[in-house]
């Protein structure tokens, strides 16, 4: 039997959009909490709040996007939503007081999180279904091939002096290109449906709640990891080369959706999301014991460090495609939008929730007793998604 089609240029072109947008956000998400740091002289606990502001908008505008995205035209939405995102970068070059920076993170988190629901549920149309799981995991190597480059990009420019502006710039630049890509993406005609009264599950996948719960867990410690994890490295005397941690966990990424998208497709989605669990647990505990590590053996700590990263890299690879594509088999093809808005809600939940948490324990205590709590948190989502995720789903799925 002749595998339908997925490569076509709108594929090709929402993928170049997808990874332009995420570089222009990459570039500067290890760069933040120097920027606030540097200019506005916060501390940890401050610094947590004023970067999940970010986080706290995504997630909030996400269920009401989804219930835009089944209800309206998806693409006029997805255009709107990417030009503000990119508008807003410049808008930081005028921030001239913490507030003014936290109310452009508010507006800019909305613009996310629309902008990241239409861009899944845009390719999900535009793909054929038995090809489902790996679209979504080439799409999402945009996003890990623009976390290998972007933070590393930025970190680079940062230490090499340059100006916060130039590199709020260079994010604008990247997304203006990035916009550009999806204005070419061509997509189907959405056939009209009758509009239901407006109702919670209009809004929240309801039967995807308790997966919603899991992946809130596992977010909380990448979150962590992908704010702080830069602060970390220093604090454990790890001075240069931080940057490398993103790059190797963007090729764990990378690495491992080459083959989990094609085992979800295969109906594997549960055994994918277990292996997935189970090597970010192992990760975290490791991470979390690197500070002891690297005052005691620091060669081995540093080689223990950076191997987390790739590890770390391909347990997250491993569970994106397979719990995207967990969502949208619990809904009905009508419900897309929200079945991906439900998925990245409960994303963006457990990452502002790890921004806080992270920032929080890191200045009562160390960021590496914030990573032991975030693995004791991996351990609950293990037990959870055993017990009641992967049943709930077998019973509830609808392909």
């Amino acid at each position: 039997m002749t595998k339908e089609r997925l490569i076509t240029p709108g594929y090709c072109f929402i993928i170049a959009a997808n990874f332009l947008l995420y570089f222009g956000f990459y570039l500067l998400m290890p760069v933040f909490p120097f920027y606030l740091t540097e200019v506005f002289h916060t501390g940890s606990a401050t610094m947590g709040i004023a970067l999940s502001c970010y986080t706290l908008a995504a997630l909030t505008i996400r269920p009401f996007s989804g219930y835009l995205l089944d209800t309206f035209a998806r693409k006029p939405l997805y255009i709107f939503a990417y030009f503000i995102f990119t508008s807003i970068f410049a808008g930081y070059i005028v921030a001239g007081t913490l507030a003014v920076f936290i109310i452009l993170r508010v507006v800019h988190g909305f613009a996310f999180g629309t902008v990241t629901v239409s861009g899944n549920t845009l390719v999900i149309d535009i793909t054929p279904s038995s090809r489902r799981g790996e679209a979504l995991g080439y799409y999402g190597l945009a996003n890990n091939i623009a976390m290998s480059i972007g933070p590393m990009v930025g970190l680079f420019m940062h230490d090499a002096g340059l100006s916060f502006d130039v590199l709020f710039v260079a994010s604008v630049v990247s997304c203006s290109l990035g916009l550009v890509c999806a204005l070419l993406v061509r997509t189907p005609v959405k056939p009209q449906v009758k509009r239901e009264p407006i109702s919670l599950d209009r809004f929240f996948l309801v039967k995807g709640i308790p997966a919603g719960l899991d992946l809130l867990l596992l977010s909380i410690p990448y979150g962590m990891t992908t704010t702080y994890v830069a602060m970390y490295a220093r604090q454990i005397g790890i001075v240069s080369g931080s940057g490398l941690f993103f790059t190797l966990m963007a090729v764990g990424m990378a690495v491992s959706r080459l083959f989990s998208g094609r085992q979800v497709d295969k109906g594997r989605i549960v055994a994918v999301i277990s292996f997935g669990i189970y090597l970010v647990c192992f990760c975290f505990f490791g991470l979390s014991s690197c500070k002891w590590l690297m005052a005691e053996f620091p060669a081995v700590g540093r080689y223990v460090f950076f191997g987390i990263a790739l590890l770390l890299g391909v347990g997250f690879g491993t569970m994106f495609p397979a719990f995207n594509t967990l969502f949208v088999n619990l809904a009905p093809n009508s419900k897309r939008g929200t079945a991906t808005s439900t998925y990245l809600t409960s994303w963006d939940v457990g990452i502002g929730a790890g921004l806080l948490l992270g920032g929080y324990i890191g200045q009562v205590s160390t960021l590496n007793a914030a990573y032991f709590v975030g693995a004791c948190l991996t351990v609950v989502s293990a037990l959870f998604f055993n017990i009641k995720v992967g049943p709930h789903f077998e019973r509830n799925k609808l392909r």
